[in-house]
């Protein structure tokens, strides 16, 4: 029988009609957490498969709970409500994924200012705002764990992807500075990011790379759960998924493939450029 690391635990995992949200959400529910599914979508297309319904749907069919909320993560109240309601639904919070987000990789000079503001909507400000949520429920359980989706600090990596990058470190010195606020609470905050391409909607629709470079995404959910699952000595750290589960005894990631013929290279933001993946 699998364990049950989660059990009694409820979580809330933002862009989790697909992708990488998707996987996390049922790799929580798998164990023994229910699982608040927030996302826009509410009809599917052939663009971007998957809604919250869906997924809910999913975790149920593994005998876990789900609430699916529609919610867009740039309305400071779509936010405030997903906590409510998760509260109100299942009677406390114990992690906060902050996974949805948004993705343009140009020059600064090819980057509308209308791309640069979704960018920082979607991933810095709506992190920091569902953080800020997240901290009261979290107080009254005697603790929790929020995690953002985003790399270490690398600044060799911002040519050509500046205004993405500003979003996306902003979201990991929120971990890092949030962690240090929280830290006598017991809620533990990091950031998570994955060291080779991932098979998502993004990798996808944006033709970044192919699948002999991805892997798949239950390899950032499983260092998510590892994560969760920690106690708060882990808080604060900027996390890379391979490394952590390294750190954790993971030494087979063979699965993790989306072709199995080849292991993925590592990839990180500052030189993917140079290899040529970037969106076209």
């Amino acid at each position: 029988m699998q364990q049950k690391r989660l059990a009694g635990k409820v979580a809330i995992v933002t862009g989790a009609s697909r992708g990488i949200g998707r996987v996390m959400a049922l790799t929580f529910a798998r164990h023994g957490a229910r699982v608040v599914i927030a996302a826009k979508s509410e009809a599917a297309s052939a663009r971007l498969p998957g809604t919250i319904y869906t997924v809910a749907r999913e975790v149920e069919a593994l005998g876990g709970e789900a609430l699916a909320l529609r919610v867009d993560v740039r309305l400071l109240e779509d936010l405030q409500m997903m906590v409510e309601q998760t509260v109100a639904q299942f009677g406390r919070l114990d992690i906060l994924v902050n996974n949805a987000g948004a993705l343009w990789w140009q020059d600064v000079a090819d980057t509308p200012m209308a791309r640069f503001d979704l960018m920082h909507e979607v991933n810095v400000r709506a992190a920091f705002a569902a953080s800020q949520a997240a901290i009261a429920p979290m107080r009254a359980a005697g603790g929790g764990h929020i995690l953002v989706c985003s790399p270490p600090v690398d600044l060799a990596a911002l040519p050509g992807k500046v205004g993405y990058l500003i979003s996306k470190y902003g979201m990991t010195m929120l971990a890092q500075g949030l962690a240090e606020e929280l830290r006598a609470d017991k809620i533990a905050v990091n950031a998570l990011w994955p060291v080779t391409l991932v098979q998502s909607q993004a990798t996808m629709n944006f033709a970044i790379g192919e699948p002999k470079l991805w892997r798949k995404p239950e390899i950032v959910a499983d260092a998510a759960l590892e994560a969760v699952t920690s106690g708060p000595e882990l808080t604060g750290r900027a996390l890379l998924d391979e490394d952590f589960l390294r750190e954790r005894g993971v030494t087979d990631f063979t699965h993790y493939r989306c072709d199995p013929e080849h292991e993925p290279p590592r990839i990180t933001a500052a030189h993917a450029a140079k290899v040529g993946l970037v969106p076209r």
